[in-house]
């Protein structure tokens, strides 16, 4: 049987869940290969990992994190998805109430802030995304896959007043 491909291309994404017995002791709870489907937008193909209600997160909480419906953010919580950006495409500019780490897994993807200054951030780099206006484009004719785990913040203050979020609509 072959592997269904993800919307971008890349090979669909492998998740292994773990958790606990009656006893206490570690267990596979679940494992997954599941593609990214592309977004309305087109400019790429997202893949929900996990999700958590709050943070710190609850690991007595047996909710399958990927069946929490979520948003770009997931406020009070913290989110895991998979994102492949499609060649010559771009984000909208966004900000968000969050502290982003994102981990390049394949391929470069530029990233641009407000005032225009931009950094390439190639294969197994990392961005630490810390609530500031950006956008993200994929500058190479082949998709960029990242990973990015995102986790509740309060608004960044500039001068005692928090700046606004301004989410995409990615669904």
């Amino acid at each position: 049987m072959s592997e269904v491909l993800s919307d971008s291309g890349l090979p669909p994404v492998q998740r292994v869940v773990t958790g606990h017995d009656e006893n206490g002791r570690a267990v596979f709870r679940s494992e997954d290969v599941t593609p990214t489907r592309m977004i309305p937008s087109g400019d790429a193909s997202f893949l929900l990992i996990w999700t958590t209600e709050t943070v710190p997160a609850d690991n007595n909480d047996e909710t399958d994190g990927r069946l929490r419906e979520a948003g770009l953010t997931l406020n009070q919580g913290s989110v895991i998805r998979v994102v492949d950006m499609l060649p010559g495409k771009e984000s909208p500019m966004h900000r968000t109430n969050s502290i982003d780490y994102g981990i390049v897994l394949k391929g470069e993807i530029e990233l641009e802030l407000e005032d225009g200054h931009k950094r390439t951030v190639r294969e197994g780099g990392i961005i630490i995304q810390r609530g500031t206006n950006h956008l993200w484009r994929n500058t190479t004719d082949q998709p960029t896959r990242i990973a990015f785990i995102l986790i509740e913040a309060p608004a960044y203050l500039h001068n005692g007043q928090p700046l606004p979020e301004d989410k995409p609509d990615h669904k």
